[in-house]
């Protein structure tokens, strides 16, 4: 229910208001899920999702087009950002905004949660698991095998404040935790990410939004919610920033995609978390107080 949530806050309505041209391909059709086996929670379901979803966004790269990918849980960004590998072949930096690094394995989750997985899966990464389990990873990895992995070093995660143990030796690349906003500030903790990107040679950016990086209080339609995290006016600060640095010139790097996740109406209180998704991506797309971009 996360898209419908964010449509009926308005997405395509604020991004026409910035002279965007907007095409809503529609939902991606979700097979049931299935009772949970012995192996990774409701793989088979969402790896069907996952291949008709890295398709349709294979299609919006081809045509020259931005995909904004809705949902809806985290794994469905292994389509996007695969198809994006695919399309630049390999030259892709990612910047994930998450509570959460969500670059667990199989082998090293707490939860089984496949949302809890996607960068390790992007990653190529081992499971660390045996039997059934080992055998579904190794079957998503596949999936992925015929695209660039994604490079760990030109990735950034920003606003996590919830690392499992075994992931925190993980992130290799920049990673950017509450603690460092607090202390440093949003505007430093941006122009860390612009030198990162510049830095690592890509001319391609992915940003993946999970909207549990914003702190529950004031935005609690969410299942996987952290306190402490960014406040409205910190959010809009880093996509008016990242919008600013997007356009300046001589910028070596574009936005090519992005994901807006984890939105659960659900647990919500009247929208205000789809419309803070829906705030936060006019932001990103050019919106500023004073309406130019």
């Amino acid at each position: 229910m996360g898209p419908a949530a964010i449509r009926l806050a308005g997405l395509v309505e604020a991004l026409e208001e910035l002279n965007l041209s907007v095409i809503d391909r529609g939902d991606v059709g979700l097979p049931l899920l299935a009772e949970d086996s012995e192996g990774l929670r409701n793989f088979r379901p969402l790896l069907a999702f996952v291949k008709e979803l890295r398709t349709l966004s294979k299609e919006s790269l081809t045509s020259g087009r931005i995909p904004v990918v809705l949902g809806g849980e985290h794994t469905l960004a292994v389509a996007g950002i695969s198809a994006a590998l695919e399309h630049f072949q390999g030259d892709l930096g990612l910047l994930w905004i998450d509570a959460h690094a969500d670059i667990n394995s199989p082998g090293t989750t707490c939860s089984g949660n496949l949302h809890g997985m996607p960068l390790a899966a992007l990653a190529r990464l081992p499971s660390g698991a045996m039997g059934l389990v080992d055998k579904e990873w190794t079957e998503l990895l596949q999936l992925l095998s015929e695209v660039h992995k994604l490079d760990l070093e030109a990735t950034i995660w920003y606003g996590i404040r919830d690392v499992d143990r075994a992931e925190r030796g993980r992130l290799s690349g920049c990673a950017i935790t509450m603690h460092d906003i607090d202390r440093h500030g949003v505007g430093a903790m941006v122009n860390r990410i612009d030198q990162w990107l510049r830095r690592s040679g890509v001319r391609q950016l992915w940003i993946s939004f999970d909207v549990d990086v914003l702190d529950p209080i004031l935005a609690p339609g969410t299942g996987t919610g952290v306190r402490g995290g960014l406040t409205y006016r910190e959010a809009h600060l880093m996509a008016e920033l990242i919008r600013e640095a997007l356009d300046s010139r001589g910028c070596p790097y574009q936005l090519v995609g992005v994901d807006v996740v984890e939105t659960n109406p659900l647990f919500d209180s009247q929208n205000e978390t789809a419309k803070m998704a829906v705030e936060w991506i006019a932001s990103l797309f050019g919106k500023t107080i004073l309406g130019s971009r």
